[in-house]
């Protein structure tokens, strides 16, 4: 189904619109799942308090068989998988959606990646963003944006220094040191005080964000952004894990993290749209530390032709 973007002008003191219906479906999808372990609990909970002093009255039986009937009820009302799509459906749903606006080559080369990464899938969130595409490839090659725009997602994390960097033929790779500065931070109880996390440009449309989190644990988020218009883009996140968690507790903790990230990402991103798309794009006017080298390095590689091909938005 095409899905057309709730508003696509809007005002530059304003935080833009963006395709509810996709966030709300997110949000649905993660209340869904969250259901499920309250009402298991519920169960568990009447269960204890029916059977721990040996009699079992009726109305103890009666709150046990709610509890169940409603979990039923709750488990038989799941959403349609509109944001969760899984495994091999995440790649045939890009491919699908991106082929009128990617290449044939940057196409195979994501959907390659993405069917390496089928089976760890866990969760979808797909957004419509009124801004060109090349602002949220900008935001996300730009490492300092951890530790600036997202301080209190990431409880004031810190990129110490950019260990690795590799150029490819497509794009490139960076490997990073992050630190935890706050001794509240809450990762701190399954993760190392340094950790060296990955950032990779695979195509001028897909970045993969590598997170390690403990015992060869890892997070993998792969950012696929499609251009809409000069002055939108789809943005499709596909985050993929081999953590031995309970799938349903972390796909609640995956989606709410993912938007609460995105909604950081906002003012942010309004502020680099504020500028000429082709002043992005200037190699002069980007930074030479090693912080911006993947941002430079698509530049490089793609960035005048992707400015040429979607049409600047006048002011």
């Amino acid at each position: 189904m095409q899905i057309e973007s709730l508003n696509k002008s809007y005002k530059s003191n304003n935080i833009p619109a963006i395709e509810f219906p996709l966030v709300f479906s997110s949000f649905r999808n993660g209340l869904w799942l969250f259901g499920i372990p309250s009402w298991l609990f519920g169960i568990v909970d009447r269960s204890f308090a029916a059977f721990t002093d040996g009699y079992v009255s009726s109305i103890e039986l009666v709150h046990l068989f709610t509890a169940s009937f409603f979990l039923l009820g709750w488990i038989y009302l799941k959403p349609e998988e509109s944001s969760n799509i899984g495994g091999i459906g995440a790649v045939r749903s890009y491919a699908i959606e991106a082929r009128n606006s990617i290449d044939e080559h940057s196409l195979h080369a994501t959907t390659a990646r993405m069917s390496e990464l089928q089976e760890q899938h866990v969760i979808r969130q797909e957004y419509i963003l009124p801004f060109h595409y090349i602002c949220q490839i900008y935001h996300l090659l730009n490492l300092k944006h951890l530790e600036t725009i997202h301080h209190f997602s990431l409880n004031n994390l810190k990129v110490i220094g950019v260990s690795q960097i590799q150029p490819t033929q497509g794009g490139g790779m960076v490997r990073f040191q992050t630190v935890l500065d706050s001794p509240t931070n809450v990762l701190r109880i399954w993760r190392q005080p340094i950790v060296e996390v990955g950032l990779t440009l695979h195509t001028p449309y897909t970045v993969e964000l590598s997170i390690p989190v403990y015992n060869q644990r890892y997070i993998t988020v792969l950012f696929n952004v499609i251009p809409v218009g000069a002055n939108e883009h789809k943005l499709i996140i596909d985050i993929y894990s081999n953590l031995n968690w309970p799938r349903p507790l972390l796909q609640v903790v995956l989606h709410f993290a993912a938007c609460l990230t995105l909604f950081e990402d906002l003012p942010y991103l309004q502020r680099i749209a504020q500028k000429k798309v082709h002043h992005l794009v200037n190699l002069k006017g980007i930074s030479e530390r090693d912080t911006m080298w993947l941002y430079r390095r698509f530049v490089k590689l793609h960035g005048a032709r992707q400015v040429l091909s979607l049409p600047e938005a006048k002011a």
